[in-house]
């Protein structure tokens, strides 16, 4: 009884002729944060305040706000930390960065700007969360 054994094909460099037949396809980049149109933010308006539990292996109620932006375009963000003060028509700051447990969520908002608080009471990354350094003040 005869076993066939596949061929392996090997990714040979290109030859000369072959790029002069077809010229190498340059990978097309999509842009991962669209509504920020090439700004490191953009200013919002709450329209509506949402829980979304996370995707498999987490468990979780993610708080989340829709946004009307500067730019008419409506998106959904992530509020990061502990708490937050967000109520329908306040203002907010949002910056690029997805939420990778949350499909389709690809923008965070800055805490500690404008309508957004920070977190009073927190030690360490103070600055993700807009905390100022509580020894200076005691």
């Amino acid at each position: 009884m005869r076993v066939r054994v596949p061929l392996l094909v090997k990714n040979y460099m290109t030859t000369h002729n072959q790029l002069c037949k077809k010229k190498r396809v340059k990978k097309n980049m999509y842009n991962k944060t669209p509504a920020l149109e090439g700004c490191p933010q953009k200013k919002g308006i709450c329209i509506k305040l949402v829980l979304r539990s996370p995707r498999k292996p987490n468990s979780a109620l993610r708080k989340l706000v829709k946004l009307k932006l500067t730019n008419e375009k409506r998106v959904y963000a992530y509020i990061p930390g502990e708490g937050h003060n967000l109520q329908v028509y306040s203002t907010v700051l949002m910056r690029g960065g997805r939420v990778k447990d949350l499909p389709g969520v690809k923008y965070h908002l800055i805490r500690n700007k404008f309508d957004l608080n920070g977190i009073k009471l927190r030690k360490t990354s103070r600055s993700k969360y807009g905390t100022k350094n509580l020894r200076k003040y005691l």
